[in-house]
């Protein structure tokens, strides 16, 4: 699916779903829902830039509902067994620590690099006052959220991929 093809997708979802869609790149219900009224976008780089803009305009509770709806994501492959222990580790120390889940932007590193990325973002960051952090946190949530939000020009989430008759959820 090109990023043209991908917008026309999300030009054309009912509000409802275009919000749904729009939620799970990022879990502040304020922001999904500007996203979906500010559709019908032209192009792929206004959807981005729209998505940049409502990011900064949410307020404290729109960034700490978004920052409850992060989970911790898959631990990408690489880094071997001991690397993996320690950034689970690490993740549930950050999640003790901080109440949400560690968020941090891999758009741009290499894969093999990510759990590396990751793990140095993460043990950094624990040192962080409650403050700090929280800006932190917000400025990598915008980032995966315009990373989400890029992949689906180009990738439909799976529910689009699978025809209606052939998703047993349907």
């Amino acid at each position: 699916m090109s990023g043209a093809s991908g917008l026309v997708r999300l030009n054309s979802l009912s509000p409802v779903d275009a919000e749904a869609e729009f939620l799970e790149c990022c879990g502040s219900h304020r922001w999904a829902r500007l996203m979906t009224s500010h559709r019908p976008y032209p192009d792929p780089g206004a959807l981005l830039a729209a998505a940049y803009e409502a990011a900064y305009d949410l307020d404290p509770s729109d960034l700490a509902e978004a920052l409850a709806a992060e989970s911790a994501e898959p631990l990408p492959p690489g880094g071997g067994q001991a690397a993996q222990t320690a950034l689970s580790a690490a993740h549930a120390e950050y999640e003790r620590r901080f109440g949400h889940a560690f968020v941090i932007s891999v758009a741009g590193v290499v894969r093999d690099e990510q759990v590396d990325h990751i793990l140095a973002g993460i043990h950094a960051r624990l040192g962080n006052r409650e403050e700090a952090e929280r800006t932190i946190a917000e400025d990598e949530l915008r980032a995966v959220a315009l990373a989400r939000l890029a992949t689906r020009l180009v990738t439909p989430p799976p529910s689009a991929a699978t025809p209606p008759a052939a998703n047993p959820a349907s």
